[in-house]
């Protein structure tokens, strides 16, 4: 696809953007990038961000207390992607391809090792939370499976 509409205005989101890239995600815009990223041998947690609240509130100050632990823990997944929910369509829409068997909603966290889905944090689960309990569910995911370096 040459051109996409995005639902937001970019500079609405830049903030929201900037926030995930501050927690060390790297953004992901085609759905070919995506594909590349996710070729690559370990583990790769996804956030899909969103403008909503639960986003901004709960799923990435969630994700930046249980990266900042894992950090220190020595259990940070060998990749950190982000696609953006309403501004690149295809590129969400492929990496929602991974999550077999969920449906599709934002925000969500996901957890995949070569390629794989491991687990999947809903936005069902990030909403009826709060960012303490994002943080341990993301961390808790990663203490599990990524191991120590």
């Amino acid at each position: 696809m040459i051109f996409e509409i995005s639902t937001y205005d970019p500079e609405l989101v830049k903030p929201m953007r900037e926030e995930a890239k501050a927690i060390g995600m790297k953004e992901i815009m085609t759905p070919e990038d995506l594909n590349k990223e996710l070729q690559k041998k370990g583990f790769t947690l996804i956030l899909v961000n969103s403008v909503c609240g639960c986003a901004a509130g709960k799923a990435r100050p969630g994700l930046r207390l249980a990266v900042e632990k894992a950090r220190e823990d020595g259990i940070l997944p060998d990749n950190m992607l982000t696609v953006f929910a309403g501004m690149e369509k295809s590129a969400t829409a492929e990496v929602r391809k991974y999550f077999t068997g969920y449906a599709p909603s934002s925000p969500q966290i996901a957890l995949l090792k070569n390629g794989l889905l491991i687990s999947l944090i809903e936005r069902k689960d990030i909403e009826n939370s709060d960012e303490i309990r994002v943080a341990e569910k993301v961390y808790n995911l990663l203490k599990e499976h990524v191991k120590r370096r």
